[in-house]
């Protein structure tokens, strides 16, 4: 390769820009809005814990995510009716956590039937962290 090829080759690579998919914009934007560093200071372990917890202050019909979502999250779930709930785990799961307005809409109602309030950004943060680390 001539040195006119390999500048052209190397401007290119450089002018490349590396694209977030809209799972990390997701957990980019709450990072931000809990006022976090970045994404990296998310926390799968956290989410865990947020997942398993008995939380006591939503509905008394489902005192944690586990309730319906299962403590493993590779395994299927079901609601309270009895209707199949796809696995939460991002490995079973593939398709999910693309779709910004349906995941806000399922933990608007989901952190209210189980905390009884709205899940804070850090913790919408740490538990797609979670999720997505399964």
């Amino acid at each position: 390769m001539n040195r006119h090829h390999l500048t052209i080759a190397l401007l290119s690579l450089t002018c490349l820009t590396v694209q977030a998919g809209p799972r990390e914009d997701l957990l980019a934007g709450y990072a931000r809005e809990a006022g976090l560093a970045g994404p990296a200071a998310l926390s799968a372990s956290r989410g865990e814990a947020l997942h398993q917890r008995q939380a006591g202050g939503g509905k008394a019909d489902t005192p944690s995510c586990t309730t319906c979502h299962q403590s493993d999250i590779r395994q299927p779930g079901r609601t309270p009716s009895g209707k199949r709930i796809e696995p939460m785990a991002l490995s079973a799961s593939p398709e999910r956590y693309t779709d910004p307005a349906k995941l806000e809409k399922w933990f608007k109602r989901n952190c209210n039937e189980v905390l009884g309030r709205a899940c804070t950004a850090q913790e919408k943060g740490d538990w797609l962290t979670y999720v997505q680390s399964r």
